[in-house]
């Protein structure tokens, strides 16, 4: 695999950085509220059309209003449908196929390995992301903090066929996959990125969900589910991908997919904040693993120590 030759990128990330990712890993946790409620009433791949249109849509009004111009995004049209691919339609599917013989939390952590995949991919085709024992070290701690916090859901989940498993994994290596491809857009305003991105793959998704399904029931739903759908559009897709895209321009590839390591943290406090759920001693201690592993990421404490 040819090296990207792009501009140097931090190797280590600022306090903005880290804000970013935070803030990310908040949204995308709390995707999960939003889907739940969805996902009850709109089978998963309309569900998706009705996320990355409406985001698109969105994205759209925004640009028409404030810019930049949408036509900056024309000279990568057959890029930006790759990017839809890797970062939407084939992770999208794999979660979705795997997840009907897998429990949620074995698929968590299969989820939360994309950093792991993403740094040895950056290793081979990138010129200025390369492994160090701080990234590896800090990466496995967050997958084991994964496994920890999920527990007794792991556990419950663990079991079922090989095929389900790979998918999972298939659906990280896409992401990490995305992460790096991403990086070529480095130039391109996160605004412009995020609206191709879902503006294609919302053009390769209308084919698929009306051959699937038809169009008979698309909007067949109650208004507390649509609500849900709009609020996972604009608030967990529309902002949440222009965050990740300045993430990836600023930071990296690797740094930007640690995201997945924070998003089954922020789902389970949420849970415990507006939802009343329990948060067990082995949450706590599996929360205190990833956020050792980040630090370790980070190195730079180790590094004053």
């Amino acid at each position: 695999m040819t090296a990207i030759s792009t501009p140097a990128v931090r190797q280590s990330m600022t306090a903005r950085d880290w804000a970013m990712v935070l803030f990310l890993g908040a949204i995308w946790g709390g995707s999960f509220f939003f889907a739940r409620i969805a996902v009850a009433e709109i089978p998963p791949l309309t569900l998706v059309l009705f996320r990355v249109a409406i985001a698109a849509a969105a994205l759209h009004i925004y640009l028409a209003a404030r810019g930049p111009s949408f036509r900056l995004a024309l000279p990568y049209a057959a890029s930006f449908v790759a990017l839809a691919l890797l970062n939407n339609i084939i992770p999208f599917s794999l979660i979705f196929a795997g997840q009907t013989e897998l429990g949620a939390g074995i698929a968590s952590v299969l989820n939360a390995t994309t950093p792991f995949w993403t740094v040895i991919i950056a290793n081979a085709a990138t010129s200025d992301e390369k492994l160090s024992w701080n990234k590896i070290a800090g990466i496995l701690l967050g997958i084991a903090g994964t496994a920890v916090m999920i527990g007794p859901g792991l556990l419950a989940g663990i079991g079922g066929p090989v095929w389900a498993k790979l998918a999972l994994i298939g659906a990280a290596l896409s992401y990490g996959f995305a992460g790096v491809f991403a990086k070529r857009f480095r130039q391109v305003p996160p605004t412009i990125v995020a609206t191709s991105q879902l503006t294609a793959s919302t053009l390769i998704m209308i084919p698929v969900v009306l051959m699937t399904s038809g169009a008979g029931n698309l909007f067949v739903a109650s208004p507390p589910v649509w609500l849900a759908v709009v609020a996972l559009a604009l608030l967990s897709t529309a902002f949440a991908y222009i965050l990740f895209f300045s993430i990836v321009a600023s930071a990296g590839a690797t740094n930007a997919s640690l995201v997945t390591l924070v998003v089954p943290v922020s789902a389970i406090v949420l849970g415990a904040m507006f939802l009343g759920e329990r948060l067990e001693l082995f949450e706590v201690g599996g929360m205190m693993l990833i956020g050792l592993g980040l630090v370790t990421i980070d190195g730079r404490l180790i590094k004053r120590r």
